[in-house]
């Protein structure tokens, strides 16, 4: 079978202004061990070089499509509803890729037929490509609706291949627009966790995650310091938009969820050095549901403590927190 006619996988990478990171992220799709693919390329309304850039690439395999801008969600979905593969890799333009990534999750996914998203590991980096000792080690095995809701233990929209009928599966189309959805394009922020859930709570298909980090995932430090009320607002309506029918899994996890919720949005505020919202969250998440100490006391103490610890001088400061994630994160590698 002709590889270009139907690829086993389609990548999806949304672009909008990334001319600085778009070759290393094409490039680490077209360096894969694992060679039938397609990989779709969604302009999003770009104005930079970003597309001088895609067009040096000579590849059969490349495809460019433009819209005007619809926001991540939206490229997404236009790459998804172009796709000819039986798995969708979903890739954002200043992430990159380990050469064996694909050949990985190809073989997860065909060894069972019931696993609808494959995941792994991520690793972050800087905005020089420089790796900063740190990354998301989540649970991968017996994932639940509840791991999902709470933990996210897909991580990033570059970690997941998505069996294309899983997608099928939940797709939507609402009165505004004329065309399938898969993520929810009325949200800028956690689409991802939207379409996941409601993938967990609407169908029986298994989310698994495999041991190697094969994703670097870009920690951009210019959204540190974003709306953190509005990223909040956004979580919710994610959830709201999966209450309908689900009333008593709702009822059990969701004070749950969004201490969760509120303690991840605290160390964004610990990021970009706001103390006193800092604080504030911390103090939020414990309130609304103390389990977060109880299921994970080492990552809420130590997130506790940079609250406070923010205060002091920035050098100090990123030492002493650079030390605690890289205790973090070796627990959770070595669980």
């Amino acid at each position: 079978m002709n590889s270009l006619i139907h690829p086993t996988v389609s990548v999806v990478i949304p672009m909008y202004n990334v001319g600085k990171y778009i070759e290393l992220s094409i490039n680490s799709v077209l360096n894969q061990t694992y060679q039938d693919f397609e990989l779709i390329c969604v302009d999003d309304g770009c104005s930079d070089d970003t597309l001088a850039k895609v067009a040096q690439f000579d590849d059969a395999r490349i495809k460019v499509i433009s819209q005007l801008n619809r926001g991540l969600a939206g490229a997404r979905n236009t790459g998804i509803r172009a796709a000819q593969g039986d798995y969708i890799a979903l890739l954002d333009a200043d992430d990159f890729w380990t050469p064996e990534k694909l050949e990985k999750h190809v073989a997860h996914l065909e060894a069972n037929k019931q696993l609808g998203i494959s995941y792994c590991p991520s690793l972050f980096m800087d905005e020089d490509d420089a790796l900063i000792g740190i990354g998301q080690f989540p649970k991968l095995k017996g994932i639940t609706s509840k791991d999902v809701f709470c933990r996210n233990p897909i991580g990033n929209g570059s970690a997941p291949v998505i069996r294309k009928e899983v997608l099928e599966a939940v797709a939507f189309q609402d009165g505004m627009r004329g065309w399938v959805q898969y993520f929810d394009e009325e949200l800028r922020q956690s689409e991802d966790i939207e379409l996941w859930l409601r993938i967990t709570l609407d169908t029986d298909y298994m989310i698994e995650g495999i041991e190697q980090p094969l994703t670097y995932y870009r920690v951009n430090a210019s959204g540190l310091s974003s709306n953190l009320h509005k990223q909040f607002t956004s979580w919710q309506y994610a959830v709201d938009q999966n209450r309908i029918g689900h009333d008593a899994f709702f009822k059990k996890y969701a004070s749950l969820a969004k201490a969760y919720q509120l303690r991840y949005l605290c160390r964004r505020a610990i990021q970009s050095r706001n103390s006193t919202q800092a604080i504030k969250l911390m103090h939020e998440a414990l309130k609304t549901n103390w389990r977060i100490l109880k299921e994970e006391p080492k990552r809420t103490l130590a997130t506790l403590a940079c609250t406070y610890l923010c205060t002091l001088p920035e050098s100090l400061y990123n030492a002493i927190e650079n030390a605690a994630m890289r205790g973090v994160s070796f627990l959770q590698k070595s669980h």
